[in-house]
Parts: structure tokens; C-alpha cells; sequence
């Protein structure tokens, strides 16, 4: 079969490999549908091997070449002994991440997105959404919805990102939020928290054609662009009382960013990390002491949100799809979608690749 595979930085090759082996116990086969390209696999590209294992991960054995995607959804073509959740014929989306399921301190407590042997579909196990099919535990694989499409399949692992940091800062009916970054967790942080009744939302940016993106798919959402305005200051004008907003949720994985959210929440307000950042960012710790505010990270999702983010993407709560702006074949994947996503100009969003083509 046709997959797209990680040889190392700026060496993405469409190379043909042997299709996925008949599932064993405990295993489900699925045809890919439409896979998503990530930050990471951005991340990835341009700079990589960072979670692409250089040796075999100690607990998949997994190495390069590397099948990348972790965005993806399809339908089930077998599965082995022992699925019952699943049949031939469903369409699921999948849940990537891959980690001890018992005897993990982190495991044993339901939080297996935090075990310390943690890989990912597309970046540390032999399969991946860019590829025709894929080989998968049974735990990776959920069904989903009649009424959501293949392609929002795809879209429910970076939205499971975006609840979760939503669900970190406590957000709730009637909060102003302020999202940094207008990339497609940015944008889909900000219709979370629309979802989860936030009354106000702020979005920043420095690239306006992002932002206007953002406002035709969001709607209603106050955005701003801290080249020409200060974020604080913008939002403690707009803000109840002029105290600033209630949560800050940054997306973008930049000091500056960072400091934004530190500056424009009110005290005793939340400022959500949901960026990875390259490396080590000052804050002004006094502030953050003087105004009595929480910081919390949010590292990926709980595993059993895919039912929830599935029904809130369905029902229209969440219109997740708004966020794509284009689809590519799996042979334009590089040319057409790496390297476009990678422009500074920013012309698109999400690019999903349509297995199918």
C-alpha cells in the first residue's frame, strides 16, 4: 500500500510498504478515510526527529521510517479475537494514543494520557492516518455517529485537545476567555469554549488573514492583533469591571503569548498552557503571585472523551469542519499540504488528506 512516511527532516517520502497483517487478539484493521495534518507533523518536518524515535520506543518498538498522521478516522475491514465494539462495516474515528493499560501508576488510575511509556498512532507505533490502511489496538478505535461525517472523524482528536483545555480552566456559562493563537486548536479552543458557555471571547494573532479566517468561522469572536493593540489592555476595556478576562488558554507555544495571558486575566483568574513551547519562558512571577492566579498545564486529552467531542461536533455545538479550508490527495500531501500550512503568509488552517483520492 501507498503511505506517507518520516525519513527525517525535510525527507517526507510517499513509499509503497506492506499492507497491515490480518489483526491478532485484541487488534482492529480499518481503511483510512481522511487523516488530518497536524502541528506536530509540522513540528516534524521541518525540524525532526523530536517524538519520532530515534531508537525503537521503549514500550512499541517502534522507529523510522515513520508512518506519520494521528488524525484520522476510517472504517473497521477486520478484527481479531475478543472485539466486541466494533464490526466490519463501522466507521470510527480514531483515538491515537498508545500506553500500558495496566500496572502504569497513571494507568491503573484511568489517566493514560499521562504514563510515562506513552506513544502515538502516526508517531511512535508502525501505523498512521497517511497511509491506505492501519493496524490498531481495539482501544484506539471508537465508532462514531451516523450523523458525523469521515471527514469530522478526523477532526475529533484535535477537538478532544481543545475540550480538554477548556475543561482545564474551568471554563463555564457566561466566562470571558481569551484564546491566543488563531490556528485550527486556537480556533477550535474558542468554539469549545462557546460550547461550554462562554459569553466573550478574545482571540490574538499576528497574522491577520488567520484572524479573518477565525472570524468567519467562529463569528461574533473579538479578535485582536497584538502588533497593533495591547492584548491587556483591549481586554480589560471590554471586560466586566475592566479587570480582565476570566480564562487564558494559550495555544501558540510563544513567551510572548504566554505573558499576554498572564497580563489579561483578572485576578484569581486561569491561564490554561496548551502550546508546546521550544524552551524555557520567564514570566513575571510577582504578578502572577499578586494576582492570585492558577497556571495548568493541559497535556493532550483523557482517553474517554471521544463519545463526548463526537456528540458536541455532530450537534452542531461544535462545527469543527469550519476550520478546514482544504482537502489534498495523499500524493499532493507534501507540495500541496506540508509545505502550504508551513508558509508565513498563512493562507490556510486545517488540511485534510482524503485517503480516498
Amino acid at each position: 500500500m501507498k503511505a506517507l512516511r518520516f525519513h527525517a527532516a525535510k525527507d517526507l517520502r510517499i513509499d509503497t510498504i506492506d499492507a497491515p497483517p490480518s489483526p491478532a487478539p485484541g487488534e482492529v484493521l480499518i481503511e483510512n478515510r481522511f487523516c488530518g495534518i497536524c502541528g506536530t507533523d509540522l513540528h516534524e518536518y521541518a525540524y525532526g526527529p523530536i517524538f519520532v524515535p530515534k531508537e525503537p520506543h521503549p514500550f512499541t518498538g517502534a522507529h523510522g521510517p515513520q508512518v506519520l498522521g494521528h488524525e484520522f478516522g476510517g472504517v473497521v475491514k477486520a478484527v481479531g479475537d475478543g472485539v466486541s465494539h466494533v464490526k466490519p462495516g463501522d466507521r470510527v474515528s480514531v483515538q491515537p494514543l498508545i500506553m500500558p493499560r495496566h500496572g502504569d501508576y497513571y494507568a491503573d488510575r484511568g489517566l493514560f494520557h499521562l504514563s510515562s511509556d506513552l506513544a502515538l498512532v502516526g508517531l511512535s507505533w508502525h501505523s498512521g492516518g497517511m497511509a491506505e490502511a492501519s493496524l490498531l489496538n481495539d482501544y484506539n478505535v471508537q465508532p462514531i455517529p451516523d450523523d458525523l461525517s469521515d471527514q469530522e472523524a478526523a477532526l475529533i482528536e484535535p477537538t478532544a485537545v481543545a475540550v480538554y483545555a477548556c475543561d482545564r480552566g474551568g471554563v463555564t456559562a457566561g466566562n470571558s476567555v481569551l484564546v491566543t493563537g488563531a490556528g485550527p486548536i486556537g480556533i477550535l479552543v474558542a468554539m469549545a469554549a462557546r460550547a461550554a458557555g462562554a459569553s466573550q471571547i478574545f482571540l490574538s494573532d499576528l497574522n491577520d488573514t488567520r484572524l479573518a479566517l477565525a472570524r468567519e468561522a467562529l463569528g461574533g469572536v473579538r479578535t485582536i492583533n497584538p502588533k497593533t493593540e495591547k492584548v491587556g489592555d483591549v481586554i480589560r476595556a471590554e471586560t466586566e469591571g475592566g479587570v480582565g478576562c476570566d480564562v487564558a488558554i494559550e495555544c501558540v507555544g510563544n513567551e510572548h503569548a504566554l505573558k499576554n495571558c498572564a497580563d489579561a486575566v483578572r485576578k484569581q483568574g486561569v491561564v490554561v498552557q496548551t502550546g508546546l513551547h521550544p524552551g524555557e519562558n520567564p514570566l513575571n512571577w510577582f504578578d502572577v503571585t499578586f494576582k492570585d492566579i492558577d497556571i495548568r498545564g493541559s497535556w493532550a486529552y483523557p482517553t474517554h472523551y471521544w463519545p463526548r467531542v463526537a456528540r458536541l461536533i455532530a450537534s452542531g455545538q461544535i462545527p469543527a469542519k469550519r476550520i478546514v479550508t482544504k482537502y489534498v490527495s495523499l500524493g499532493e500531501a507534501v507540495t500541496e499540504g506540508f509545505d502550504q500550512l508551513l508558509d508565513p503568509a498563512g493562507q490556510h488552517l486545517k488540511i485534510l488528506i482524503d485517503l480516498s483520492r
